[in-house]
């Protein structure tokens, strides 16, 4: 009964659409809907039938995104396999121009599966995919620019890059392969120091405080001090200068790390330095308690932000300008999609309105305040800490798509204008080619499927590494050695009982570091 009823509600909303689509057309365009010249006459609901269903076919250029919310939904339901298995599933719906795209996602939920081995195998694909795209085809190249970006290969944003290869160490560092994860360690200061030496703007993304921290961390946890030191240092300042923007605070305990490594150094200079400026922060000293374990969690939280299209329909005269004013406010489709339709038969058959569309950011905050990682010995007292926040993927993404803007709305003006005026040529061309007394509604149909289809093809890039999350927290414990039981709860910021995630038994030898990954969809 309720599925009934939301069809027959559907229904009329289309009919409804579909009523005020023609009293505007009537309006504006009345030669549409009586005889032209040769006693031919054109059916305004057949022609529009016929063209809406071509249109449709037409519009959908870009990636479909439906399996991002059963991705979601598995993830909220803590199955991370099958996520997974629903990211290959929909593989064949990437396609050759978005195979980095498809590493990226597909890395990125075995990973969270715990299937480190093939997340680094899709990650290395990834890896290789970048390198390979510099390089693009001059037909490829044309195409994107007759139609829309979609049609070139996803390249990835320059804070993506440098995530395969986060990701990939923590796969290592997960199966407890740390010397491996140094490698991809010194693969971040690669991609970073090139990075930098690229980007000449001072505010733009050019380091990355969280990555250069992440490489902190595995060097100390091999013994590797003074590079830990040196990437400690270098996340600081990043974490200051990117204040601003990435809207991440400096962690405090990253001012223990500094602390920690100072002193193991025996850097008395830079120590004394470090513990005048934090003066309450608590650290435990390497040198003291060398026989402690290391638990280091890294949390992610919620989702990665999406985009979507933000049209700006450009009117070349006051009768189109009339035209975009009243469709605002008139036609009210019941998805995206059929509006889409909608807008390229009213403008296709005006011939006077220029679409541009540029990518808009839609935020996914998360609702995750902090995790609290709680360590249970067998005897003894628990050991519990809070994780900070790290990493900030939604900051990243604003920053990315602000720098790039300005190219992305000048090359989305030039395309527009040359299709405009292809769509005028072809229109002038077929009334010139046919007889005088056809030229009328041979024009119209024309330009009806020119212009129409210069609308419709016209969408946004809106491609991004989905199944990365919003944020990313670590917490780290130091503990004497032993079998623990790990416990971890999640504290929203709306309040409310903490949400508790699964325990796992833990078996620490002196020295050790153990990496474990939590995912929390909230």
């Amino acid at each position: 009964m309720v599925r009934a009823e939301e069809n027959q509600e559907s229904h009329r909303e289309k009919t409804n659409d579909f009523l005020a689509l023609r009293t505007l057309l009537r309006r504006h365009l009345p030669s549409t809907t009586a005889s032209l010249q040769g006693g031919r006459f054109i059916s305004f609901p057949r022609l529009s039938l016929f063209l809406w269903s071509l249109l449709w076919a037409l519009s959908g250029c870009g990636l479909s995104t439906n399996h991002y919310l059963l991705i979601d939904q598995s993830l909220l339901a803590n199955d991370p396999r099958r996520a997974d298995a629903i990211m290959a599933q929909a593989e064949s719906e990437y396609g050759s121009r978005n195979r980095l795209l498809y590493s990226m996602d597909r890395g990125m939920t075995l990973h969270l599966a715990g299937d480190y081995v093939q997340s680094n195998s899709q990650l290395e694909n990834a890896a290789q995919e970048v390198e390979q795209l510099y390089t693009r085809t001059i037909r490829t190249e044309t195409a994107a620019f007759l139609t829309n970006d979609n049609m070139l290969p996803y390249e990835g944003d320059a804070y993506e890059h440098v995530m395969i290869n986060v990701i990939k160490a923590l796969n290592y560092a997960a199966m407890g392969q740390l010397m491996e994860a140094v490698v991809e360690a010194r693969q971040i200061d690669h991609r970073l120091n090139v990075l930098a030496d690229r980007v000449k703007e001072t505010d733009g993304y050019r380091e990355d405080a969280f990555a250069r921290y992440l490489t902190g961390v595995l060097y100390e946890a091999t013994g590797d001090l003074n590079n830990a030191f040196i990437a400690y240092r270098k996340a600081y300042d990043i974490y200051e200068a990117t204040r601003g923007w990435a809207r991440t605070p400096i962690p405090s305990m990253l001012h223990a790390d500094l602390l920690r490594t100072t002193d193991a150094l025996h850097m008395t200079a830079e120590f004394d330095e470090y513990h005048r400026q934090f003066p309450e922060t608590r650290w435990v000293s390497t040198l003291e308690h060398p026989d402690l374990a290391q638990v280091v969690v890294i949390s992610y939280n919620g989702r990665a932000p999406r985009k979507e299209d933000n049209y700006l329909d450009l009117p070349v005269s006051l009768s189109a300008l009339q035209l975009v004013l009243l469709n605002r406010g008139v036609i009210h489709a019941s998805n995206r999609q059929e509006r889409r339709a909608a807008d390229s038969i009213l403008y296709g058959l005006n011939g006077r309105v220029v679409r541009v569309a540029l990518p808009r950011l839609i935020p996914q905050k998360t609702q995750v305040l902090y995790e609290d990682v709680t360590l249970i010995p067998r005897d003894g007292e628990a050991i519990s800490g809070k994780s900070e926040l790290v990493y900030n993927g939604t900051a990243l993404a604003e920053k990315s798509l602000s720098d790039r803007m300005p190219g992305i709305t000048t090359k989305a003006l030039a395309r527009a204008v040359i299709k405009f005026a292809a769509a005028e040529g072809a229109t002038r061309g077929a009334q010139h080619a046919v007889n005088k007394g056809d030229a009328q509604w041979v024009g119209l149909v024309v330009g009806l499927l020119a212009h129409g289809l210069a609308v419709a093809s016209e969408e946004a890039d809106k491609r991004s590494w989905r199944t990365l999350p919003d944020e990313i927290q670590i917490s780290r414990l130091w503990v004497p050695a032993g079998e623990y039981e790990s416990r971890i709860q999640t504290v929203t910021r709306a309040g409310g009982a903490p949400r508790t995630g699964a325990t796992r038994p833990l078996v620490l030898r002196a020295g050790q570091t153990v990496f474990l990954i939590e995912r929390v969809v909230l």
